[in-house]
């Protein structure tokens, strides 16, 4: 499944990326999906910043989902490199459930367009049903189909509302 969202931003591409950078856990109350998010390492390198973050999502769980996903599933750890110098993220989500099957990545470019921002989040979640364990092989790929739909249709907005949050953050700060 391909994961494609674009965003505007009206505020320069220097403040834009820092604030998604730098103010993740600050941008919380702005993401009524995220409940908590764990800063676990990040470091500084050659004009990158190279973080790792454990997301703590919210929200309900479909009732066709509840038998195979947990609030687990609403956990995920996520790998980022920053590239300053092309106002690049690299990112690559681990979940914390099927851990061997999902395979989520994919690339933000923020591009200046004047005095806003243009954000192109480009990525792909693909499940492998071979990796699920615990479940009887016959309808592995039926939880992979479910995992998929439900990620997928989580993902994207979620970047979009991330989006969001960081104009509110912005408007806010620039007022005071």
């Amino acid at each position: 499944m391909l994961i494609s969202a674009d965003t505007r931003i009206s505020f320069p591409r220097p403040l834009v990326y820092a604030t998604y950078r730098d103010k993740l856990v600050e941008l919380i109350p702005y993401m009524p999906n995220i409940r908590q998010i764990e800063v676990k390492s990040r470091r500084e390198e050659d004009r990158r910043v190279y973080s790792i973050n454990e997301w703590h999502g919210g929200g309900e769980i479909p009732l066709a989902a509840r038998a195979i996903l947990s609030e687990d599933m609403l956990s995920w750890t996520e790998y980022n490199t920053w590239n300053e110098a092309e106002f690049l993220l690299e990112w690559r989500i681990k979940t914390h459930v099927y851990t061997e099957a999902v395979h989520c990545a994919g690339i933000n470019h923020f591009l200046a367009d004047g005095d806003r921002t243009i954000i192109k989040s480009r990525g792909e979640l693909t499940i492998d049903s071979k990796q699920i364990t615990g479940v009887p092989w016959f309808i592995a790929s039926k939880v992979a189909d479910i995992v998929e739909d439900f990620l997928g249709k989580k993902i994207q907005p979620n970047l979009l509302q991330m989006s969001e949050g960081v104009r509110q953050y912005l408007e806010r700060q620039t007022k005071g």
